[in-house]
């Protein structure tokens, strides 16, 4: 069974409480005209629609819903910062959309606020579980996933160091942040190796670094050079756009560090650094949205919500694309083996971050 790739999840795949459902002002639409057309509406986080992370591959769902179903009216509007939130959220409602679906966990609160006014009105939400009931959650155990990359960075650094970083200290990025260290743990016991993991201790979460920021991109360059001076070759950004200042240090570096992307697989949403990135710690966005999208548009509105795992694919590890060839097949193997402990409760993830999909 390969861990490289995620592919599209069928219906079968969706269980129980874990399962998936079988432009406007500042952005962009597109439609599928006539009065019957079934309006989608997104309100992005910051960092835009082309952030080459999760706003980007979550309006990608959409596109691909749109795809299918013509009659699927699709739109967005991005917010310049989290003030635009609750303003964003309630111009859609006035637009008269048929669903409303929010990127990042960041929203959680404003959308509780305008879903409790609206009642009448489904919302769907990413990075966070329903509140109500015309609130759709999706989540993800991006801990299992970030497992896979922590256990691959500590098996493929030469300097005994990796390292992570976020955008924000909050839980839809340390949850990853949690899983890279807990895998780099487990390779050490498993190995009797110590490496090190720089920027983030799952014990002692007030000592992390962080960006501050999903955009700014000379943070995330500044922070990236610093875990590369105390000596980690391997970092993981966990940080939207700001991660992209991890790929200028890559760059800058001339291929003593390399990195580990995260949400998407970076070598096709960031590909100008792709000669750098070993693999990606992935979310299936676009799978769920679209999911989600076409099941409310065809008269059922989803309830309760999703968490993707790795057994189900909603997270997991991208191709190791360029690095293919020096990712050694025994770790592959090894990899494998992991990702199967993790399914079948072998593995336990301690992560208070972690997210349960029963």
């Amino acid at each position: 069974m390969s861990i490289a790739a995620l592919g599209a999840v069928g219906a079968l795949l969706l269980a129980s409480c874990g399962e998936r459902p079988t432009d406007s002002a500042g952005g962009g639409s597109t439609g599928g005209g006539g009065g019957d057309a079934f309006k989608a509406c997104m309100v992005l986080d910051t960092g835009g629609v082309d952030d080459r992370s999760f706003n980007q591959s979550s309006y990608a769902g959409f596109e691909a819903a749109k795809a299918k179903n013509d009659a699927i009216d699709i739109s967005y509007v991005a917010s310049s910062d989290d003030s635009a939130y609750t303003p964003n959220l309630n111009s859609s409602v006035q637009a008269g959309c048929d669903t409303i679906v929010g990127v990042g966990g960041l929203m959680a609160d404003n959308i509780k606020e305008v879903a409790t006014a609206n009642p009448e009105q489904q919302f769907a939400e990413i990075d966070s579980s329903s509140s109500l009931p015309n609130v759709y959650g999706m989540q993800y155990n991006t801990a299992e996933a970030g497992f896979l990359g922590g256990y691959l960075a500590a098996g493929m650094t030469k300097t005994g160091a990796v390292g992570t970083w976020g955008g924000l200290p909050i839980p839809p990025v340390t949850i990853f942040m949690d899983g890279f260290w807990e895998g780099v743990q487990y390779y050490n016991q498993q190995k009797g190796t110590s490496v090190r993991v720089l920027g983030w201790d799952e014990n002692n979460p007030q000592g992390g670094s962080f960006a501050n920021s999903f955009q700014d991109q000379a943070a995330g360059r500044q922070i990236t050079e610093t875990l590369a001076s105390q000596g980690a070759d391997i970092i993981m950004p966990v940080a939207g756009q700001a991660g992209l200042g991890a790929g200028a240090a890559a760059e800058a570096a001339g291929g003593s560090l390399n990195l580990i992307w995260v949400d998407t697989d970076g070598c096709e949403s960031a590909a100008d650094y792709c000669d750098y990135f070993i693999s990606s710690v992935t979310k299936n966005l676009t799978a769920a949205v679209e999911e989600y999208v076409t099941q409310a548009a065809s008269g059922t509105f989803p309830t309760g919500g999703y968490v993707g795992t790795l057994a189900n694919d909603g997270v997991g590890l991208a191709p190791f694309n360029r690095f293919d060839s020096k990712v050694p097949a025994e770790l592959k193997t090894e990899l494998d083996t992991v990702k199967q402990g993790i399914v079948d409760g072998s593995i336990t993830i301690t992560s208070p971050n972690a997210i349960s999909a029963s």
